[in-house]
């Protein structure tokens, strides 16, 4: 079975996406920092039948970003690598003149230093996968300037640009970089509480996920609204 980790996995879309990968067969590895919360996730998505491996921990540490890899390792590999944890770095937001550098530190170190340290431990085992991929989520903040959405937006930015290099330095690989559009998850609602709006729960955007798996498109930035309704 291919084997895929992914990070922020205990709830919103990172759960979301180990549920329907499970459902299709996927061994998985689920890194998330709260271990009761990770375990019922793990719990559920292994009644699919498939192999999960829940690894507790901080993906800024390097020995939880190595337990990743070496969890995947002994399922047989890793096929597909999904980094999906996030930080604010302010909750709730705030505008740049008040966000808090130690605040933009860690949206920088989380969204953008730890992902790419994932993927370089991650490497081996993706080269030597059938059909290896990497799967960065982005966000629109990324791309649009909106207000107290700076350090935020900035990090992903940066992490846009790593998996668009990442995509030209590995050509045997498909490296996507994946704007969700608006979800109603626990990430939302720390950084604008006061946000009464409706919106899509994260499994509603899975299948513009799951659509890049199978087409296999080439290496570059996606849009989750755009993959469900046919277009790239």
């Amino acid at each position: 079975m291919p084997v895929a980790i992914i990070t922020g996995a205990s709830k919103g879309l990172g759960r979301a996406l180990a549920e329907a990968l499970a459902a299709r067969g996927w061994d998985l590895v689920l890194g998330a920092r709260t271990a009761a919360v990770l375990k019922e996730t793990a719990a559920v998505v292994a009644e699919h039948g498939t192999r999960v491996k829940a690894v507790t921990g901080d993906v800024t540490e390097p020995a939880h970003r190595s337990a990743l890899v070496a969890a995947a390792r002994r399922l047989g590999g890793c096929d597909l690598l999904v980094n999906n944890a996030s930080a604010l770095g302010a909750e709730p937001l705030v505008r740049l003149e008040e966000l808090p550098l130690d605040g933009l530190r860690r949206a920088l170190e989380v969204n953008v230093v730890a992902a790419l340290g994932l993927v370089q431990e991650a490497l081996p085992l993706l080269r030597g996968a059938r059909a290896g991929a990497v799967i960065t989520v982005s966000s629109d903040a990324a791309v649009e300037a909106y207000g107290t959405w700076g350090g935020y937006g900035a990090s992903k930015a940066a992490l846009d640009q790593l998996a668009a290099v990442l995509g030209e330095e590995e050509p045997g690989l498909r490296v996507w970089a994946v704007d969700p559009g608006d979800m109603a998850t626990d990430l939302y609602a720390a950084a604008v509480p006061d946000d009464a709006g409706t919106r899509p729960e994260p499994g509603g955007v899975v299948p513009g996920f799951l659509r890049l798996l199978d087409e296999r498109p080439a290496s570059g930035r996606y849009g989750a609204p755009a993959l469900l309704e046919g277009r790239r």
